[in-house]
């Protein structure tokens, strides 16, 4: 396993403290957690270019999307 010193601001620290005390962990073990929850949730979520390429691969070739800035304004007027 790796290590990390890393220098975080005084109400971050007691923030970290605080959480580790409720959860009753380290604030070491606490701070571990957190960098794993967000790493793994940021993994899990597809990029938004990915999605948006995904979509477009759907549309067939040569038809011509709808402009949805004008949709929106049409609809808006009536």
């Amino acid at each position: 396993m790796g290590e990390m010193r890393i220098r975080i601001e005084d109400r971050l620290l007691n923030k970290l403290e605080s959480l580790a005390q409720l959860n009753n962990r380290s604030v070491e073990d606490q701070a571990s957690a957190l960098l794993r929850h967000a790493l793994e949730d940021q993994q899990a979520s597809e990029p938004f270019s990915s999605i948006a390429k995904r979509i477009a691969a759907m549309t067939p070739k040569g038809i011509q999307q709808p402009d949805s800035l004008a949709m929106l304004k049409e609809d808006r007027s009536r």
